[in-house]
């Protein structure tokens, strides 16, 4: 025992050897081909005495880096995480003309600017180095592993022996997509867990599952974490009691989702028993958080580490460096693909401009790095239960679309991620089962916008009488829309602001989420209904139900309860709808059902629209300017998928689809239990609806 204990003494201290004589030869190179970055001084020096600075000037950077660096990251913690990714270079150019001020053996000198540049440089070599060195070293791995997990953890017991279970979610990634990839060789490592090559057994399945008909994160994270989707009929909606418009992504909604979605269940979330939430909208009840958007508006304390993961990854300096490095090459990445659609005149295409281009880097670089090296922490630290989200393909599918090239490539580096995760269970001190998953999918198209020449909120303003903008009022549709209001109200002239306009006050409201859109009337405390809507709007309902991009619309009615509308006068009552669906025909197999579950919240909208679906492409029109989007009905934003060990039980009986977040919340608390002991036996058709 204590020879293999000398053996690793010596060989950490042979790879530190290492990495401080590569990082001397580096500084030595960098000053031979940097005019502002000098070892020796004015008069000139012997090669002995500039090899002897640098190697001191190489061993004070390393110390201040492994010393000085990770308190430096630590006051930083406040600072917004986009504006700490581009602190990196100042910080660590700063620490290099530190160590060469420190330097005993000589006068060596640099410009700010320089010392930037040879920072960078020598960290990224010194990791490099590393890496290679720790490479056939499974000790050395896995310390270096462990350096990224959250050293803010309290002191825990050894962990059990059972398998823990890490979920991944691919945000954005419909069934379709992975299994194209898949296909393509685009994801090697899910292809060998599918086993797609000859030879290979399969250690994975894959099952598609079916959204709610508010297809996006907010509502399927929020189920998946916490067992509900009440009462969320959007990413974005209008709530009229409280006179406040709630979005998914904001800290304030975010938390008064989770507090709602607790309060109903009555339990803490998935992740309660010793879990991690990374990178998620919501905590799930885990004790150990990073990047979580629902605590973020809490004091700091112990219960709020949401912003521990960031410390826990740029701790290293290497890590910061290389994740600073990435992000300026996808900034660049980004502004070179958009060009390159624009000079092509590639369609559709929308602007990519303005911050897109950082926010593009931070989702794909640095979101992605800090959430895998917090997941590997929390496995190798042999958490339970551990859900990570990884929003690199959505953002990046919103402005290239879903299976654009530039999307594709995200996919790549993905893959990438999860063998990573993969290689990390193999150190990890417990078993664990890795779950990959996608909360929703995307549909492709063209906005609504570039099609039409306006927007949903400029259509409602025409069907409302209300003004338009010029550029809308001369477009086709906008002239459509008039008529239709000057017709219900009888008038062939036309409608100005002298002939008829709303009240102040009484103007709508309207939002989108994807290719679904909400119309409120805020004057009125309770949900419209058809009827009230027709006495005050005439020629709204039927501008909207006619217009070419739109699939369908959803009112309360008075007589019917509820009332689907669709062109040429279509209307049935949502009890009608599974023998006739009308309008919903196409959008597939649980679309009446969907629509009944939204009539039924608290805060649905006056009028829910759904946009035209085309079932024949897949192609939705977005009501917000995005090329790829979700949010409603139509096409692959309504299939994700459950990528699960064969080791697990079927995510459903007789080979169903899952149906509805809420269904999944069931199928990951089953698997964890499944860790626990036997398997649980999987519950009959029955049962599962009992527990919806």
């Amino acid at each position: 025992m204590r020879d293999v204990r000398w053996r690793r003494i010596a060989s950490q201290i042979g790879r530190s050897a290492t990495v401080w004589a590569v990082s001397t030869l580096t500084m030595l190179v960098l000053a031979g081909l940097l005019p502002d970055f000098r070892l020796q001084s004015a008069d000139g020096d012997s090669a002995t005495r500039i090899a002897v600075t640098a190697a001191c000037g190489a061993g004070a950077f390393g110390l201040l880096s492994a010393v000085v660096w990770p308190l430096l990251v630590r006051l930083l913690l406040l600072v917004p995480a986009l504006v700490l990714g581009l602190l990196v270079f100042f910080l660590n150019g700063s620490l290099l003309l530190l160590a060469l001020r420190l330097n005993p053996s000589g006068r060596p000198e640099a410009a700010p600017e320089t010392a930037v540049v040879v920072a960078a440089v020598m960290s990224a070599v010194a990791s490099a180095t590393g890496a290679a060195l720790a490479v056939r070293d499974d000790d050395a791995y896995r310390s270096r592993l462990l350096r990224l997990a959250d050293r803010r953890r309290r002191a825990s017991p050894p962990c059990a022996d059972t398998p823990g279970l890490v979920c991944v979610q691919l945000d954005g990634v419909g069934h379709d997509v992975l299994t194209d990839a898949v296909r393509r060789g685009l994801m090697p490592t899910v292809g060998r867990w599918l086993a797609t090559a000859d030879g290979m057994r399969p250690t994975h399945r894959l099952t598609p599952w079916r959204t709610d008909w508010s297809s996006q994160t907010g509502a399927s994270q929020l189920g998946i974490l916490h067992g509900s989707t009440f009462d969320v009929p959007a990413f974005r909606w209008y709530e009229k009691d409280r006179g406040e418009v709630m979005v998914c992504n904001r800290p304030t909604s975010a938390a008064e989702l989770q507090r709602r979605a607790v309060r109903r269940t009555g339990d803490g979330g998935l992740l309660a028993v010793d879990g991690a939430s990374r990178g998620n909208l919501f905590s799930g009840g885990a004790g150990e958080q990073a990047l979580v958007l629902s605590i973020a508006i809490r004091r700091r304390g112990r219960e709020n580490r949401s912003r521990a993961g960031y410390f826990a990854y740029f701790s290293d300096p290497a890590n910061a460096v290389r994740t600073a490095l990435s992000f300026v090459a996808e900034v660049v990445r980004e502004i070179v693909q958009s060009t390159r659609a624009r000079v092509r005149k590639e369609r559709p295409r929308v602007g990519r401009g303005g911050l897109y281009p950082f926010v593009r880097a931070f989702a794909t670089v640095v979101e992605r790095d800090v959430v895998v090296a917090a997941v590997l922490g929390d496995m190798l630290a042999g958490r339970s239960a551990v859900y990570a989200d990884l929003v690199a393909y959505d953002e990046v599918a919103h402005h290239s679309g879903p299976r654009g090239r530039d999307a594709e490539k995200v996919l790549k580096r993905l893959d990438r991620s999860l063998a990573l995760i993969e290689k990390a269970a193999e150190h990890a001190p417990r078993p664990f089962r890795v779950v990959v998953l996608s909360d929703h999918g995307q549909s492709p198209g063209e906005t609504f916008r570039s099609r039409y020449g306006l927007t949903l909120g400029d259509l409602v303003r025409a069907g409302c009488g209300l003004p338009v903008p010029r550029r809308a009022g001369r477009t086709r549709s906008g002239a459509e829309a008039r008529a239709a209001v000057r017709a219900a109200l009888g008038r062939p002239e036309e409608v100005n602001g002298d002939g008829h306009r709303p009240a102040r006050g009484t103007e709508p409201v309207v939002l989108a989420s994807g290719n679904l859109g909400l119309v409120s009337f805020p004057d009125v405390p309770h949900r419209m209904t058809r009827e009230e809507i027709d006495a005050r709007h005439p020629g709204l309902l039927t501008t909207l139900a006619n217009h070419p991009g739109i699939g369908f619309l959803l009112v309360r009615s008075e007589e019917h309860d509820g009332l689907v509308l669709g062109p040429y006068g279509t209307e049935i009552p949502l009890a009608r709808l599974d023998a006739e669906p009308g309008p919903l025909a196409g959008f597939g197999p649980g679309a009446a059902d969907a629509v009944r579950r939204t009539h039924s919240f608290p805060h649905t909208a006056d009028i829910m629209v759904n946009s035209f679906h085309d079932p024949a492409y897949g192609e939705v029109l977005a009501f917000e300017e995005q090329i790829g989007s979700h949010g409603g009905l139509g096409g692959d934003q309504s299939r994700p998928f459950l990528l699960s060990p064969l080791t697990l039980s079927a995510p459903a009986a007789d080979g169903v689809e899952p149906v509805g977040a809420e269904h999944v919340h069931r199928v990951l608390r089953r698997w964890l239990s499944e860790a626990d002991g036997p398997q649980v036996p999987l519950p009959t058709r029955a049962e599962e609806d009992r527990a919806a």
